[in-house]
């Protein structure tokens, strides 16, 4: 795993990370370095449907644009897409796995770990830098 790792932190959700993550890809893209978004989890209701027929949030999609590649699954592998004040649509690497209750998902997660990782190290052979939100 050679790509540099840029992460990016906020406080809460809508103060600016998916925004500044989009624009230092295209900082990067602009001065010549092959560059891709990661996010392990995202929470959202909207969603893109990738060339592969993967599903992924769409944030990560308008990151990978600024970076001048094409939106992979691998980006985004956890998608939470809420469906009440309790539960959620889960899908994992582009596929719906079912609607999971809050607790039920808190502990479903710990099987997600090599997922992500194994997302995570495949955009790090293929880029110089990951930028982590």
């Amino acid at each position: 795993m050679s790509a540099k790792r840029i992460m990016i932190q906020g406080t809460g959700s809508g103060v600016g990370k998916s925004i500044i993550v989009a624009a230092l890809c295209r900082i990067f893209k602009q001065d010549g370095y092959k560059v891709a978004p990661f996010k392990a989890q995202n929470m959202a209701l909207n969603s893109f449907v990738t060339k592969a027929g993967g599903e992924m949030g769409r944030a990560q999609v308008v990151q990978a644009e600024a970076a001048g590649i094409e939106p992979t699954i691998d980006m985004n592998p956890v998608l939470i897409k809420p469906s009440s004040d309790v539960g959620a649509q889960v899908i994992v690497r582009g596929r719906p796995v079912g609607n999971m209750l809050a607790n039920y998902y808190h502990n479903y997660k710990t099987k997600l770990i090599q997922i992500v990782s194994d997302s995570f190290l495949s955009l790090a052979r293929q880029y110089q830098i990951i930028i982590i939100e």
